[in-house]
């Protein structure tokens, strides 16, 4: 059953009316784009959280490291984005159980530091809340901010990044405001430690591809990477950064944004839609969505 979206919030008539967010209309406030600028530094905030990032470190699935399968992974996080966002109620209980089977042995041992499951759904709140801050991030940064009643209403609509999974509906906060402080309270206290560092540092210099893409592309994304982190996970990653990086930052983002919102809407979408309709040609064919 779809989850009701909130509409106490919203006015029936005048300027700040808006009709409910559904998954035909959320493309308006999604792009592709972001996956490519934003998915590492996502990465590192959703793993900032230590359960998280250890069950990805101590993992024994071999299929789903990105530092084995890089192009694998690529897909399955892409799809999985892809799904919650734009699939149908069918759609996203077949992933979810895809995701749940490569997930099962995803928990702590007696040797780990930190007690983790992958279906605890504290994790996966923290996991989605990264998720839907960076999509809100990337979009104000490139279009400018939301009206106030249509952040609200794409707010509540991005609870399916954590209810696509085992986050229960009544978990998400209530509103922007609720997440705000969530957001405040919560990231202050996430740290990274030297073994996760090492991580996250070959995931940004792309250490598991090959030399060719590492030369032309790494540099770049170092620079995108340390641009879109907050500062507190920032300075956790031992990375500077001055006003005059952040001005070539800003000025990088707007030339992206003034050639990208010119594109027709199906290519401002890619590679998005192209992992949605690969999702939907597996479950036609009987095939693994992880």
């Amino acid at each position: 059953m779809t989850e009701p979206l909130r509409t106490d919030y919203l006015t029936t008539s005048g300027p700040t009316a808006v009709a409910p967010i559904t998954s035909e209309t959320v493309v308006e406030y999604i792009d592709g784009l972001a996956a490519f600028l934003g998915g590492t530094a996502n990465v590192i905030m959703q793993l900032s959280l230590r359960p998280v990032g250890r069950g990805v470190l101590e993992s024994t699935v071999d299929s789903g490291k990105v530092t084995l399968h890089p192009i694998k992974r690529l897909r399955t996080t892409l799809s999985y984005l892809a799904v919650a966002l734009l699939g149908s109620e069918q759609e996203r209980a077949q992933y979810r159980d895809a995701v749940n089977e490569s997930h099962r042995p995803v928990r702590s041992t007696s040797t780990s530091p930190v007690k983790y499951n992958a279906f605890d759904p504290t994790l996966q709140l923290w996991v989605a809340a990264c998720l839907y801050w960076g999509i809100d991030d990337l979009y104000t940064r490139m279009h400018g901010p939301m009206d106030p009643a249509v952040a609200e209403a794409f707010y509540q609509y991005c609870a399916r990044l954590g209810t696509t999974l085992q986050m229960r509906p009544e978990m998400w906060p209530a509103d922007r405001a609720q997440f705000q402080r969530y957001w405040d309270e919560n990231l202050p206290e996430r740290g990274i430690e030297p073994d996760l560092r090492d991580y996250f540092n070959d995931l940004i210099d792309l250490k598991m591809l090959p030399r060719p893409i590492r030369f032309t592309f790494a540099r770049l994304q170092r620079f995108l990477v340390t641009g879109l982190l907050p500062p507190h996970v920032r300075n956790e990653m031992r990375m500077t950064w001055t006003e005059r990086d952040q001005r070539r930052f800003d000025r990088l983002l707007r030339a992206i944004s003034a050639v990208h919102t010119r594109l027709p809407r199906q290519l401002r979408m890619f590679p998005i839609n192209a992992y949605l309709f690969d999702v939907r040609r597996r479950i036609r064919l009987g095939k693994p969505l992880v």
